[in-house]
């Protein structure tokens, strides 16, 4: 067997046993988790409901206690204290219910069949003596009780919980209670969430592994082509780091010379104040003062326009590439003393992020070389546009350079013209001679993810 196909077993093997162990504990703790999640909501909301149930009990106990500790213990009184009670209710299913210590009913509002029965031994659905699992969680227990119950609603047999307390001096049981189905369904819907999701995960987890199969065994089959092009790639990711670099370099210089150069603007400052307070006390001194405050303005507003400029032109994030060239064009001829013929063409052609920034710092090293070494006398500078293409063509009529046949020979001037073209995916012509010297560079509009 060739050594790309052990590779690619070697990666293949190890990841289908991953992913079958990664189901299995993805269902087990799913299944836990979902068990939990749905005992939570249980808890939460029985808890919820007895809370309630309490508040029901004790308003019902605060409306009869005027009549219960009174002391009377005749047959009025026990009336008017089960017509109160009736009056009670709480919602369409909410009612109190009344049994003596023998099981007999004594009041039930919403089932009326029932007053005066004796219901000792009746059991719900499932097997369990009602009333006397009631009276014993009356008298013994907590208070709270479940079984099922006929829902006055709906006619259908529904699990409920009460909450039911003695009044000892007559034997009876006072309670109240409310319907569970509220319960069942959040719990049954948390399950089937659950399982919902243990399926999705699966799909997911199936894709991702089919996947990643396929990957595996696609670049083992590629292996060496993939090398080289991913070496490449990293080359080109680390020129355009380096490059942006440059550029978060030059914008942090800019502030924190801005923020040097204000420092003098504030001795300035006071040296307009000192000769303004000499002047008003008439002494000539005040104009000398005056006079080097205002030298030094003058160099100060140059140096803070030189290197802002220099480092990023405002123009650009202002009004764009139009503006920053013709600015650092007018610049440049006031500075250099060359003759520049220039001309723009850009309307309102929207670029791509960094374009203007790259052919504004290729304008830029284009006409420092053109500086330093050309020797020239005229500059003729072009921006034009199309819907496809942005051109940029700089030529001099100086002593030229030497162009070899890859694209051109020279210092790092040049060297990070080509990067900044190649970055964006553009073109770069070089021309030279002597007399004549080209550099013409177009960017797409559009760069190609």
């Amino acid at each position: 067997m060739q050594l790309k196909y052990k590779i690619v077993a070697l990666g293949i093997l190890p990841l289908i046993l991953a992913v079958g162990v990664i189901c299995a504990l993805v269902i087990v703790q799913n299944q836990r988790l979902g068990e939990q999640q749905a005992q939570l909501i249980e808890d939460s909301i029985l808890a919820s409901k007895r809370a309630e149930l309490q508040n029901y009990v004790e308003l019902a106990m605060s409306a009869l206690a005027p009549l219960y500790e009174s002391g009377k213990d005749d047959e009025q009184t026990k009336q008017q204290v089960l017509q109160e009670l009736s009056k009670l209710s709480f919602g369409i299913n909410g009612y109190f219910f009344v049994y003596d210590h023998n099981g007999r009913n004594l009041m039930h509002p919403r089932q009326g069949a029932l007053v005066g029965k004796d219901l000792w031994s009746m059991t719900d659905p499932q097997g369990l003596l009602v009333i006397q699992a009631l009276l014993k969680s009356a008298q013994s227990g907590d208070g709270f009780q479940h079984y099922a119950w006929e829902k006055p609603s709906t006619g259908q047999i529904t699990d409920k919980l009460a909450r039911v307390v003695m009044l000892e001096r007559w034997g009876w049981m006072l309670g109240t209670g409310i319907y569970l189905e509220d319960v069942e369904r959040a719990t049954r819907q948390a399950r089937e969430e659950v399982a919902r999701g243990i399926y999705t995960t699966m799909l997911d987890i199936g894709a991702v592994a089919l996947i990643a199969v396929v990957l595996v065994f696609v670049c083992g089959l590629t292996l060496n082509a993939s090398e080289h092009r991913l070496a490449d790639s990293k080359l080109q990711r680390l020129n355009r780091r380096i490059m942006n670099l440059q550029e978060e370099e030059r914008s942090r210089l800019s502030r924190e010379l801005h923020d040097g150069i204000s420092q003098v603007l504030v001795s300035i400052k006071f040296q307009f104040e000192l000769a303004s307070l000499e002047l008003e006390a008439g002494r000539e001194s005040g104009m000398d003062i005056l006079r080097k405050g205002t030298e030094r303005l003058g160099d100060a507003i140059g140096e803070i326009r030189t290197i802002s400029h220099d480092l990023r032109p405002s123009l650009l994030d202002t009004l764009g590439l139009a503006a920053a060239v013709t600015q650092l064009v007018n610049e440049f001829e006031q500075r250099s003393g060359l003759h520049i013929h220039y001309g723009q063409h850009l309307g309102d052609l929207t670029l791509v992020d960094g374009a203007p920034v790259a052919l504004f710092r290729i304008l830029q090293e284009a006409l420092t070389n053109i500086e330093r070494h050309a020797h020239a006398s005229n500059v003729y500078i072009e921006l034009s546009s199309n819907a496809a293409h942005v051109r940029l063509a700089v030529i001099d009529d100086g002593v030229g350079f030497e162009v070899d046949g890859k694209g051109m020979q020279g210092g790092i001037g040049l060297r990070n013209i080509r990067e900044r073209v190649e970055h964006f995916s553009g073109q770069l012509h070089l021309f030279s001679m002597s007399g004549r010297s080209e550099i013409i560079v177009t960017l797409p509009t559009r760069v190609n993810s």
